[in-house]
């Protein structure tokens, strides 16, 4: 199986992780023109365990190192498989928030605060003293971040229609979805053998963990997607016929596109995370944060109707989101 052997490498895929992650609700900004989020939902689902797959059966079934991922899945242990499956399960419920917060209130705006949240939950709880080098310089990163959150709340209260409402029912529901999503890894982390290249028994490489993770995600749309769909939070209600006869081969192929262009990020990040540590790995991937940020102000112009006075309040929020992750990165140097 293929690993990561310097830091530069694994900060260069956690790097590609913060583009995916940041990039792949574009897709459904393009399908939610002419679908409804909760169809689409469906194909981005199908679109990460697909993409694990082709992972596994690529990257993680080469090479003499490790073990691959036929003889790793076989070897999991029953409580391994569970972790993998629980984080999948997690963060399918912590994602439909998102997406839904993402449809009431746009990508500027939940990005930031779920994402952002789960950042610093995420790294408090896969925080390992033994795997980063500046502790310090970790959690001042961090701190910015929260700072950051904080800006990006209060653009939010400017917007027109917000202030009446506190901040918001998009904002309540990317707060939540982000407390949910500060979770999910650590599940998958303890699944996981973190020296790749001698695998603990029982436990999984990130290949097999990934295509486990995708299968929980999936299957829980059972139990999440489709109460959703018949009792939405917001839009109409839907029914699973309608994925079949409304949606285009098109329309299939964009939300699969977007689960694998998540799947992608995701799948980097722990393969990543046997140099860099499951903190910083975790840390940096969702420095996501800020490239969703930018689709929204400068791609989306989710902010065109904010006051005069708003620009500088989001040129501070990337310029804490930069710094923040700077630190993070230079944390394990």
């Amino acid at each position: 199986m293929f690993i990561v052997e310097s830091y530069a490498l694994a900060v260069f895929m956690c790097i590609i992780t913060m583009l995916c992650w940041g990039s792949w609700a574009n897709t459904q900004k393009l399908a939610s023109q002419e679908w409804d989020f909760k169809l689409f939902y469906w194909d981005y689902s199908i679109g990460v365990p697909l993409l694990a797959l082709v992972l596994a059966f690529t990257l993680g079934s080469s090479g003499d190192a490790g073990r691959a991922f036929m003889p790793d899945i076989s070897q999991a242990s029953g409580d391994a498989i569970q972790l993998a499956l629980l984080g999948g399960v997690v963060f399918n419920i912590a994602n439909l928030l998102l997406v839904i917060a993402i449809d009431i209130a746009g990508m500027a705006v939940a990005f930031p605060v779920a994402i952002g949240l789960a950042l610093v939950i995420g790294v408090l709880a896969n925080y390992d003293p033994a795997q980063v080098s500046n502790s310090l310089m970790l959690f001042l990163g961090v701190g910015l971040v929260v700072v950051a959150i904080i800006i990006d709340a209060l653009i939010y209260r400017k917007l027109p229609g917000t202030g009446n409402t506190g901040v918001g029912k998009g904002l309540v529901i990317s707060v939540i979805a982000g407390i949910a999503m500060g979770f999910f890894y650590r599940f998958v982390a303890q699944s996981m053998s973190l020296d790749f290249a001698n695998p603990t028994p029982g436990l999984m490489t990130p290949y097999s963990a990934g295509v486990v993770f995708g299968i929980g995600l999936l299957v829980s749309n059972i139990i999440w997607l489709i109460p959703l769909m018949y009792k939405p939070i917001t839009g109409d209600a839907v029914t699973l016929g309608q994925y079949f006869s409304k949606g285009s081969t098109r329309l299939h192929l964009v939300g699969i596109l977007g689960g694998a262009i998540w799947m992608v990020g995701f799948g980097f990040n722990i393969i990543a995370a046997g140099k860099a540590g499951y903190a910083v790995s975790y840390g940096l991937g969702q420095g996501a944060t800020m490239v969703a940020a930018f689709w929204g102000v400068f791609i989306w112009k989710e902010f065109k109707d904010a006051p005069a006075g708003t620009t500088p309040l989001i040129v501070a929020m990337f310029a804490c989101f930069l710094t923040g992750l700077a630190l993070i990165v230079y944390s394990n140097l």
